[in-house]
């Protein structure tokens, strides 16, 4: 980057960056798009506007492209208002910058003093909700384990080795989807744990045993199967949108590009047709959690009571000075619950693991992942059902979906920091 950028330019550019991963689209179907890195973006905290026309002529190619964006900006949010339903006027550019999480290049074109693109702009989803005065209460899947599995050349391919189908699925932001994707990032255990095999198990003791460990309540398995007509020629791809552990059938199609080169472009495109898909059917009533995948709770074995005798034979000795026989309850067994909870900020986490110590049965209740802003991840030790604790929950008021010992709760109404 030159030295003569302006700073707010240079801190606008590191944005964009680090929002999207260093990813930027490519300009026309025959580049190639860069590959992503097997580490898993998740753009649940910003609400994306795309396709937003820019055209702008500035004294120099750098200060035309700066207007471009702040352009982009400016148009983005009138249009994110539109959208959302509210009524809002102009803000400064300052308090844009404030919100504006990333800057996505669609297609640009760079001149000597002008500047034309389509780009997308991605917002905080608590600042701008915030700011417009809407509460993020649209219906939301429960959390769906996903396992991209993509078969090239015969073999079917999931975590085992980075492939181009999971870098699609990272390059894929979740902000507008009411699919609540849990995306592994394909390191330690993955390759082990998710694979083809495992999407065919039908066993559920082992599914639950699998959706525990990534914190999920559902599975979902997104299939391509790809075909090259030619080294370097057209490349078709048919997917699949399959849910749950039956692998049930949601939506199929067919994609076709010209030449090797735009085989991320297809792939993209397929992610978004699937995600559609499994949005479409959330709202018909479907993509419901199996209930065989809920948590059974251990069965107890039952101790048989030593018959007392009413009467004493007078023909047989009594043994006087033996205590009587007693059976001693058993102990509670402590059950391991893991919690989802949006926490907008540091207040919120500490509201909320001070609302869940409060509970009855609950030995403790720590953070084990946390997301400023999005959605941290707390455990919690219980001494009974998972069942009572969800009902403790809701009688606080708290909204919980999921079952089992994985739960997501949110509170309706809840400010940023104390949502509990």
């Amino acid at each position: 980057m030159p030295s003569r950028l302006s700073r707010p330019f240079q801190l606008l550019i590191a944005a964009t960056c680090v929002a999207s991963g260093g990813l930027l689209l490519a300009q026309d179907a025959s580049a190639p798009v860069p590959a992503s890195s097997g580490a898993i973006g998740d753009g649940s905290g910003s609400y994306e506007v795309g396709g937003i026309r820019v055209d702008v002529s500035a004294g120099n190619a750098e200060a035309a492209r700066y207007a471009g964006w702040r352009l982009a900006q400016r148009k983005g949010w009138q249009m994110l208002a539109q959208r959302l339903g509210a009524s809002v006027g102009s803000v400064s550019d300052g308090t844009l910058d404030s919100m504006v999480s990333g800057i996505i290049i669609e297609k640009e074109e760079i001149g000597p003093n002008r500047y034309i693109g389509r780009l997308g702009v991605l917002f905080s989803r608590a600042r701008a909700g915030a700011l417009l005065g809407v509460a993020d209460q649209e219906q939301r899947s429960t959390s769906m384990l996903t396992i991209p599995i993509a078969y090239s050349g015969g073999a079917a391919i999931a975590f085992e080795q980075d492939n181009p189908w999971v870098q699609a699925w990272g390059r894929f932001r979740t902000g507008n989807s009411a699919i609540d994707y849990v995306r592994p990032s394909g390191t330690g255990s993955d390759s082990l744990l998710l694979n083809l095999g495992q999407t065919t198990r039908p066993g559920r003791a082992w599914w639950r045993t699998v959706l525990d460990q990534y914190g999920s309540n559902d599975v979902l398995v997104p299939i391509v199967r790809l075909s090259r007509q030619w080294p370097g020629g057209p490349i078709i791809g048919a997917f699949q949108a399959r849910h749950g552990p039956d692998n049930h059938l949601i939506t199929h199609f067919t994609l076709r590009v010209g030449n090797a080169d735009a085989l991320p472009l297809l792939l993209d495109e397929g992610v978004k047709r699937i995600d559609a898909a499994y949005q479409a059917e959330l709202r018909s009533g479907g993509l419901q959690p199996d209930s065989s995948l809920a948590y059974v709770p251990p069965v107890r074995a039952t101790p048989t009571p030593t018959p007392t005798p009413t009467e004493t034979p007078t023909d047989l000795p009594v043994v006087s000075g033996t205590a009587p026989i007693t059976i001693a309850p058993s102990d509670t067994a402590t059950v391991t619950i893991t919690v989802q909870v949006d926490t907008p900020g540091a207040a919120a986490v500490t509201a909320t693991e001070a609302s869940l110590r409060s509970l009855a049965g609950v030995r403790s209740a720590v953070t084990t992942s946390l997301a400023l802003g999005g959605v941290s991840v707390m455990r919690v030790a219980f001494d009974a059902d998972p069942a009572l604790f969800r009902a403790e929950l809701e009688a606080k008021g708290w909204t919980v979906s999921g079952s089992g010992t994985t739960v997501r709760i949110r509170r309706a109404g809840a400010t940023d920091g104390n949502p509990g």
